[in-house]
């Protein structure tokens, strides 16, 4: 998707250890078009699908999630990360790594949100060693609920998640990915160094 990669390529900033920034318009401020035209590029990829409802882990991958879910009608469920006094029902729950944090978080949805009649397209904002998608296709697994793809914004396609999802036989579709970090500059899949 070029408009994401060419944002990517204006605002991004490559820190140690393999970390994109992209606070800029990604995942602390937001720009609220480029989260349209993702939402209508993911359409566009799943649509043809049969999808009852958009899962995502709180909170970078909401603004993505949301704006699929407006354009497909259909309704958007996140994964929170600390159990809230207002889900004292049955959960469904996973343990997540964060690569860029470097915690461990349990990832829950109460389970009267996501059923085994459910069709359901997974939405983040990136995917490193896909430890978020992997606790959000446990959590599915759970519900007994089919997973008809997984839609990336950002794809680190030189860390192991892509593989990962892939070898379990889902669809994953990346809107940017990215080959790697060499001097500091990003650089995509496809493109010459």
């Amino acid at each position: 998707m070029k408009v994401l990669e060419d944002r990517i390529r204006q605002e991004g900033l490559v820190l140690p250890g393999n970390v994109l920034k992209v606070n800029q318009f990604l995942n602390h401020q937001i720009d609220p078009d480029l989260m349209l035209d993702i939402g209508k590029e993911f359409v566009t990829l799943f649509g043809s699908q049969k999808i009852t409802k958009i899962l995502t882990v709180e909170s970078s991958g909401i603004a993505p999630a949301i704006m699929t879910g407006l354009l497909l009608h259909v309704p958007v469920l996140f994964a929170r990360k600390q159990k809230s006094s207002t889900m004292p029902g049955q959960l469904y729950s996973a343990q997540v790594y964060s690569y860029t944090k470097k915690t461990e978080n349990t990832i829950a949805v109460e389970s009267k949100f996501l059923l085994v009649d459910d069709h359901v397209l997974i939405v983040d904002d990136f995917l490193a060693n896909g430890e978020a998608v992997n606790g959000l296709l446990e959590i599915c697994r759970q519900a007994e609920a089919e997973v008809v793809g997984v839609g990336i914004a950002i794809e680190k396609s030189f860390q192991a998640g892509a593989k990962r999802i892939t070898d379990q036989g889902v669809h994953l579709e990346s809107l940017a990915k990215i080959a790697s970090f060499a001097d500091d500059q990003v650089h995509f899949v496809g493109e010459e160094v």
